[in-house]
């Protein structure tokens, strides 16, 4: 019962796209422009700066305000420990498919990056200390933001696991995988040396 409920939250808020209304607003087809892509990055490279923070807050704090209904209606409810933290990571996990793949935008979304932040900051602000630094960290040293996205991953995995234990991991590897199959392009963009650099997306 609670494991529907919770997914069914998660799955509602990750449909709330910051694209889509930031597309509405100014008339523009994020998505089928730039490197063809409805996320924070894309519209930075479409929009410009403040346009992209703009989605990618909307993206973070709708990630946040789910799991953090879902922990009322837990605490509420009265339900503790490891169940509690499972159906954490299960919010967390549709959360990111709700993006990825959101009913409203024909199963095509984004790649969950911003969403991930939103995740980290409601879950445990040891473990999203840890996440952003490294997001930060290898994003500003490689130039690459999609190289800080996968080392942030990493972070999660290895963090879920001292706090949680093994239950919540292996979720987290799910989204791993999830943000691998949604990054390859990006990856290979890389290794063509084709890939938009984050010095290149402020300059606009």
């Amino acid at each position: 019962m609670y494991f529907l409920i919770v997914s069914l939250i998660g799955y509602f808020f990750g449909c709330l796209h910051g694209s889509q209304i930031v597309s509405k607003y100014k008339k523009t087809d994020i998505k089928n422009s730039g490197v063809k892509n409805s996320g924070a990055s894309n519209t930075t490279i479409v929009l410009g700066w403040k346009y992209g923070i703009l989605v990618a807050l909307i993206d973070i704090f709708k990630a946040t305000l789910a799991i953090i209904l879902v922990l009322y209606i837990l605490n509420e409810s009265g339900i503790t420990g490891e169940t509690k933290n499972l159906l954490v990571y299960v919010t967390a996990l549709f959360i990111i498919i709700g993006h990825n793949y959101p009913v409203t935008m024909k199963f095509s979304g984004g790649k969950g990056t911003a969403s991930l932040v939103g995740v980290l900051l409601a879950i445990d602000w040891k473990i999203a200390v840890i996440g952003i630094g490294i997001l930060l960290i290898f994003t500003f040293a490689t130039d690459y933001l999609v190289v800080g996205v996968l080392f942030m991953y990493v972070s999660f995995l290895i963090t879920t696991y001292f706090y949680f234990g093994i239950e919540p991991t292996m979720i987290v590897v799910l989204l791993s995988v999830l943000s691998v199959m949604k990054h390859m392009e990006n990856y290979k963009r890389i290794l063509m040396k084709e890939e938009t650099k984050l010095s290149s997306m402020f300059r606009k």
